[in-house]
């Protein structure tokens, strides 16, 4: 047995892959809601075609989970928490009808999200390293605490904007599906841009580029 067969092959991932597993849910969501909603603003079939929607969400976000198992052979504890509250809220959306839930739950979990980092970050315990595992190889610890307090602070940056986009836009005033774009054309942008924002720093703590290539970088979208 020669030295390199005796070396297990790395498992490559594949960036597009990652990105299809976290977003695809979403986008299958949009693309339902899209098709059912009415042309004109009329609550009860605004509420039906969110309820499909949600329905197609809560699949979709099973299927990706599944996806991932079979493709990477594990399931980020990341992606295990962001489909447990897709299924959790999408749940409770159907039974009560209610799309003020579809609305707030992204500031709920954004906030939580926000509130457990920094409190980690502040008690030396850097919780965003046990919900990525090695999706950035080589991070020191000093590394992982700045990456969950820069996270916190974003997450709750983002409850605030996510607040303000539901005051505008509402079912009431029927900009409901202004508000759902608005989760592909503002929220997405964002994350990536904070997301490559915070490579310089990694870089610093000892982040490998390879980690970069072929991990997860970015949490699921929570909403």
């Amino acid at each position: 047995m020669t030295e390199q067969s005796a070396v297990p092959a790395k498992k490559h991932k594949s960036g597009w892959l990652n990105v299809l597993v976290d977003y695809g849910p979403l986008v299958a969501f949009l693309g339902v809601y899209k098709y059912y909603a009415p042309a004109e603003p009329e609550i009860a079939a605004e509420i039906g075609a969110i309820v499909r929607g949600t329905l197609t969400f809560m699949i979709a976000a099973v299927v990706a989970l599944a996806f991932s198992k079979w493709r990477f052979g594990k399931v980020s504890p990341m992606l295990w928490l962001s489909t447990a509250l897709i299924v959790g809220f999408g749940s409770l959306t159907i039974y009560f009808r209610d799309p003020d839930l579809i609305q707030i739950k992204p500031t709920v979990i954004y906030i939580g999200f926000g509130i457990a980092l920094i409190v980690g970050w502040m008690r030396g315990n850097a919780l965003l390293k046990v919900l990525l595992e090695a999706a950035f190889e080589g991070l020191d610890d000093a590394g992982w605490l700045k990456l969950s307090r820069n996270w916190g602070i974003f997450f709750l940056m983002l409850a605030a904007l996510n607040e303000g986009l539901r005051y505008f836009y509402n079912l009431e005033n029927g900009n409901f599906d202004t508000w759902l774009w608005a989760k592909i054309w503002v929220f997405m942008p964002l994350t990536f841009l904070f997301t490559f924002s915070q490579i310089p720093m990694l870089l610093k703590h000892g982040l490998g580029i390879e980690g970069l290539e072929e991990e997860e970088t970015t949490p699921p979208p929570t909403a």
